[in-house]
């Protein structure tokens, strides 16, 4: 620039028309998911949320936050944007959902190096969708402009989401027991964890995205590898409300090896039979392509279930039952026994796609 030459913020490569214009154009998706206790409209330095008018007597606040990860860069090399927002949804609700509460307001971060209106408006309006999917309100969020901090195209996204739970319903695990059953909820794919791997498969294995899967000729295997996160609010609040669910894990980095004993008191061990379920196809394509062994794959992967649930025997049938009703696919995976902290996933080298049966501890 000329040393007489007048700087501005359009110059330094920040549009504030372009982020004015976003917000205009977002506002009918937050006010679409507004909900008795918030309004969603945007706007303020703030949004507020009314605990009374949603219902709540003696509750605790649950708070969550969370990324979709390195799928984001699939999504944006394959100009696929318009599911990686309910991915950023469901990692949150679902996180508050294991321990009882329910999702009421949500938060985003969109964050690039160069605004482009129509990909931000197609990420929010994925965030707005998980929302509605999930009950809760978008009650504002962060659009950040910030060139040089990231290349051309790229962006990163948060989410953060509070939620609300009777004191005498929370979930913490002191209700589970030796014999109590455990049911999984299918997932929908990959979900929103093992990305970093799943992208050095298709670099080193030369993937091409844009064709049928080999594994289902009907779906494109981009369209398989970005299936967005399945939310499971709706179907469980009413269990958990009603006592029904002695505690939930949300299946997430880690795996069913990591996730589960979370949720477990000391003195508790988990099983979980593999050959319980069928692995899900996309799930066989990924171990055959990188070769992976059984126990990288139960600790990186979710192996088709997306929430796992811990009920009392004689519940276990009625669970899946209204679960069912509710659109989910339900399966009997394992149960909990007496022993060291922890979890076993076993199966046959036919659930594993393996040579040899699988089992492992993980300790915590």
């Amino acid at each position: 620039m000329a040393s007489d030459e007048h700087y501005t913020y359009a110059k330094a490569g920040v549009s504030i028309a372009a982020g004015n214009a976003l917000v205009k154009a977002i506002g009918p998706l937050a006010r679409s998911t507004a909900r008795p206790g918030a309004n969603a409209d945007l706007g303020g330095f703030g949004g507020f949320f009314d605990l009374k008018a949603a219902g709540y007597s003696d509750p605790l606040l649950v708070a969550a936050n969370d990324g979709v990860g390195t799928k984001l860069k699939l999504a944006i090399d394959a100009n696929r944007h318009d599911g990686v927002g309910i991915d950023l949804v469901a990692m949150c609700v679902n996180d508050l959902i294991v321990q009882g509460a329910e999702p009421l307001f949500f938060l985003d971060y969109f964050a690039t190096g160069k605004l482009d209106g129509g990909v931000a408006e197609a990420v929010i309006a994925g965030i707005a969708e998980g929302c509605r999917i999930a009950g809760c309100a978008l009650i504002g969020g962060e659009t950040a402009e910030m060139p040089g901090m990231y290349g051309p195209g790229d962006y990163d996204l948060a989410g953060f989401c509070v939620g609300a739970v009777e004191r005498e319903k929370a979930l913490t695990g002191n209700r589970v027991a030796a014999g109590d059953l455990i049911l999984g909820l299918a997932s929908s794919g990959v979900h929103s964890n093992g990305y970093s791997l799943v992208r050095r498969l298709a670099a080193d294995k030369g993937w091409k995205l844009d064709r049928p899967a080999l594994f289902d000729q009907e779906v494109l295997l981009i369209d398989a590898l970005l299936a967005p996160t399945r939310i499971y609010v709706k179907p469980l609040l009413p269990l958990v409300r009603a006592g029904r669910i002695h505690a939930l894990a949300h299946i997430t980095g880690g795996g069913l090896l990591e996730n589960i004993p979370r949720v477990l008191p000391e003195g508790l061990h988990a099983h979980v039979d593999a050959d319980a379920w069928p692995q899900p196809r996309l799930m066989a394509f990924l171990q055959a392509q990188g070769n992976i062994e059984p126990g990288e794959m139960a600790r990186t992967f979710n192996c088709g279930i997306g929430m796992a649930l811990v009920v009392a025997p004689d519940e276990a049938a009625g669970v899946a039952q209204a679960l069912e009703e509710a659109g989910e696919t339900v399966l009997r995976i394992g149960h909990i026994a007496a022993g060291e902290k922890g979890c076993t996933v076993a199966g046959s080298s036919e659930a594993w796609s393996a040579r040899d049966a699988w089992s492992a501890t993980h300790l915590g």
